[in-house]
C-alpha cells in the first residue's frame, strides 16, 4: 500500500516553512506591513493629513447652498458620526486574538468573506484613494498658479496644465519613500501647514469684518437650483470627513502586543486628530459664512484676496499639505499595486519594480488631472458612491456582521442610523455632484 514515508512528510513541512518565510520575508517589504514601530503621535498627525483636505476651504461656500441651521447641524453629525465609524474601525483592527488586520479590504474578508469582502472593498477604496489622488494633483497645480498670481499679478499667465505638471513632479521623487513611517516627517509637515492656512483663512475674514451687503439667503434662484445646491453642499461637507480609507493602514504601523493592543495608542491620535479638525473646521465655515454670507467664492482664498503676502502663503501652505496628503492616500495603493505584481504575477521584490509601477500610478494620476481640471465636480459624483460608504456605513455594517449586537440595543440601533443616514448621503450627493459637472462641462476648454 502507498503508505507516506516520514521522508516525504518533512518535505511537506520544510516547503510549508519555506512558503512562510518567503511570504514573510514579502509583507517586511510590503510598505504597509514593513514597519511597525510608529509612536501615537505619528497616527495624529498621520490622520490629521488624511482628514484634513484642502476641502476646509469651500466649507463657507458649503454653508452658503446650506443655510445656517442646516449648516451647522450637517457639520456637528458629520464629526460625530465619522468620529464613531473611526472608533469601530480601531477596535475591529485586532477583533481576532493574535491576528491584524492590516488593510481595510482584509477586515472587509473576515466580516464578509474572502470573495464578497474583496468585491465590496476595493473598488471603492481604489475610486476614493486614486480619486483623492488626482484631485490632489489638480488642486496642488491650482494652488501654486494662485501662488503665482498673487504673487507677481503683471506676469505674463502661465496655463495651469504646466503647474499640474511642476506638482506632480515632485511625486515622482517622494513616491519612492517605502512605507508609512518613511513618511512621517512629510506628513508632520502637512499637519502642521493645514492648521496654519485654516487659520489664516478664518482669521484673515475676521480681519476684513462682517461686509456691508452681507445677504444669507440661498443664492439659487430658482427652488429646483437651491436643492440642488443643498444636495452638493451636503456632500461637499460630508467628505471633508473622510480619513477612513487609510486608517486601518496607519494603525498596522503601531506596534502591538496583547498587554498593550495597538488599539489604545491609535486612538489616543484619533483624538488628538479629531480635536485639530475640529479646529480647522468649525472657525473657517462660520466665520467664512458671517463675513461674506452667500457671495462667498467656494475656494475662501479666493474671496480674501488682499494682503496679497498672506493669501499666497496661505496657498503655498496648501500646496506642502496636499503633497503629503497625496502620499498618505497613494501608500495603501502602492501596497495593492505591488501585493498583486509579487504574490499574484510573482514578480521578484524590489527598486526596480517599485521604481517602475510607483512612477507609473503617479504619471497616470497627472495625465487624469490634467486633461479633466473639472475633477472636483467628478469626486462629488463619485465621491458619493465611495466616500459615504466606506466613511458612513461600511465599518457599521462590518460591526453589525462581526460583533453581532443584540437587536434594538444601543449599538444597533445606533449603527442602523448611521447606515441609513449613509445611504441617504449616498444617493443624493451624486445628484448634486452630476449637476455641477454639466454646468462647468458647458464652458470647459480641454488643456487649458
Amino acid at each position: 500500500m502507498g503508505t507516506q514515508g516520514p521522508e516525504t512528510n518533512d518535505a511537506s513541512v520544510a516547503n510549508k516553512k519555506a512558503e512562510t518565510k518567503s511570504e514573510q520575508s514579502i509583507d517586511d517589504w510590503l510598505p504597509i506591513t514593513s514597519s511597525r514601530n510608529a509612536k501615537w503621535w505619528y497616527s495624529a498627525f498621520h490622520n490629521v493629513t488624511a482628514m484634513v483636505g484642502a476641502g476646509v476651504l469651500s466649507l463657507p461656500f458649503a454653508m452658503a447652498e446650506l443655510g445656517w441651521g442646516p449648516g451647522i447641524a450637517v457639520l456637528i453629525l458629520s464629526w460625530i458620526i465619522t468620529l464613531y465609524t473611526l472608533w469601530q474601525m480601531v477596535e475591529m483592527h485586532e477583533i481576532v486574538p493574535g491576528k491584524r488586520f492590516d488593510r481595510y479590504h482584509e477586515l472587509g474578508q473576515h466580516a464578509f468573506g474572502d470573495k464578497l469582502g474583496l468585491w465590496i472593498v476595493v473598488p471603492q477604496q481604489l475610486i476614493v484613494e486614486v480619486g483623492v489622488n488626482i484631485v490632489y494633483m489638480v488642486t496642488g497645480g491650482k494652488s501654486l498658479k494662485k501662488f503665482h498670481d498673487t504673487v507677481c499679478s503683471t506676469c505674463k499667465p502661465i496655463k495651469q496644465t504646466y503647474f499640474i505638471m511642476i506638482f506632480g513632479s515632485v511625486h515622482f521623487v517622494l513616491s519612492q519613500l517605502p512605507n508609512f513611517n518613511s513618511i512621517s516627517g512629510v506628513s508632520l509637515a502637512a499637519a502642521v501647514m493645514s492648521l496654519s492656512y485654516s487659520t489664516i483663512a478664518w482669521g484673515a475674514s475676521v480681519d476684513k469684518g462682517k461686509q456691508e451687503d452681507v445677504d444669507y439667503g440661498y443664492k439659487a434662484s430658482s427652488t429646483a437650483g437651491t436643492v440642488f445646491n443643498f444636495f452638493s453642499a451636503l456632500g461637499d461637507v460630508a467628505f471633508a470627513y473622510a480619513g477612513h480609507n487609510v486608517v486601518l493602514e496607519i494603525q498596522a504601523t503601531i506596534p502591538s502586543t496583547p498587554e498593550k493592543p495597538s488599539k489604545k495608542p491609535m486612538w489616543r491620535g484619533v483624538i488628538v486628530a479629531y480635536i485639530v479638525v475640529a479646529i480647522c473646521y468649525f472657525p473657517v465655515a462660520l466665520v467664512g459664512y458671517y463675513v461674506f454670507g452667500n457671495n462667498v467664492e467656494d475656494n475662501i482664498l479666493i474671496s480674501l484676496e488682499k494682503p496679497a503676502w498672506l493669501i499666497g502663503a496661505a496657498n503655498l501652505m496648501v500646496v506642502v499639505h496636499v503633497i503629503g496628503s497625496y502620499q498618505i492616500y497613494a501608500m495603501p495603493v502602492f501596497d495593492m499595486i505591488e501585493t498583486v505584481l509579487v504574490k499574484k504575477l510573482r514578480f521578484p521584490p524590489g527598486l526596480t519594480l517599485r521604481l517602475i509601477a510607483r512612477t507609473l500610478y503617479v504619471a497616470l494620476t497627472m495625465f487624469i488631472a490634467i486633461c479633466f481640471p473639472f475633477f472636483g465636480g467628478l469626486l462629488g459624483f463619485f465621491g458619493g458612491f465611495a466616500f459615504a460608504p466606506t466613511t458612513y456605513f461600511l465599518p457599521c455594517i462590518m460591526w453589525l456582521a462581526i460583533k453581532k449586537p443584540r437587536r434594538f440595543s444601543l449599538s444597533w440601533i445606533t449603527n442602523w442610523i448611521c447606515i441609513v443616514l449613509g445611504l441617504i448621503l449616498m444617493t443624493v450627493s451624486p445628484i448634486g455632484g452630476l449637476r455641477s459637472i454639466i454646468i462647468q462641462a458647458k464652458t470647459y476648454k480641454f488643456f487649458s
